[in-house]
């Protein structure tokens, strides 16, 4: 079974992958571990990853639809988790003829819907919380870099929604709820 985690920066999206990972023998592809992983193996594709981030400049769809195909072509373990992909539309096609062209399916796109001032105040509270206890907390857990990151997400990846909603694939969980609740409904939209 492949599925796309879609929801804002902070929705738990890595949370519930983690947790397919766990129970269903999943794989989770996240673009930013596959990049940081391709840079670090000396590969020729790694080479091209690493002179690219190095130079501070955005790594093209291209690299990263063969990073995927790379992936693609290993063990698909439980199926395949895209985290943090597509996040355009000329991505979410690209990633169709992939999966395709390799005989695989899309079987869902899970969208975490969060209520954005509650998803920035739970994030601004739990930074909040780790500072006192003396935890690490993301240099970005800020009011103000969370809306520039939510405007971010809205203006790149909302018209995904509506581009796997016109598809039929869209299935949308409450992303507040528990890490329990939001695991609960993404089970029964996989079909548990």
């Amino acid at each position: 079974m492949n599925i796309i985690l879609l929801g804002p920066p902070g929705a738990g999206k890595g949370t519930q992958a983690a947790k397919l990972v766990e129970e269903r023998g999943m794989i989770q592809l996240s673009t930013g571990d596959m990049l940081r992983e391709a840079k670090a193996s000396g590969t020729e594709m790694g080479k091209k990853v690493a002179a690219i981030m190095d130079a501070g400049e955005l790594v093209t769809d291209e690299i990263v639809i063969g990073l995927i195909e790379e992936k693609l072509e290993g063990d698909t373990g439980g199926g395949f988790i895209f985290d943090g992909f597509p996040r355009t539309l000329p991505q979410a096609d690209a990633l169709g003829a992939l999966l395709e062209k390799h005989g695989q399916t899309l079987d869902a796109v899970v969208e975490m819907r969060v209520d954005d001032d509650v998803l920035v105040g739970r994030i601004v509270g739990r930074a909040e919380e780790a500072r006192k206890a003396g935890q690490p907390v993301r240099a970005d857990d800020n009011e103000e870099s969370l809306k520039i990151r939510l405007m971010e997400y809205y203006k790149k990846t909302s018209p995904l929604i509506g581009y796997y909603w016109a598809k039929g694939d869209l299935k949308s969980v409450n992303g507040l709820g528990t890490i329990d609740e939001v695991q609960a409904e993404i089970a029964e939209v996989l079909g548990a």
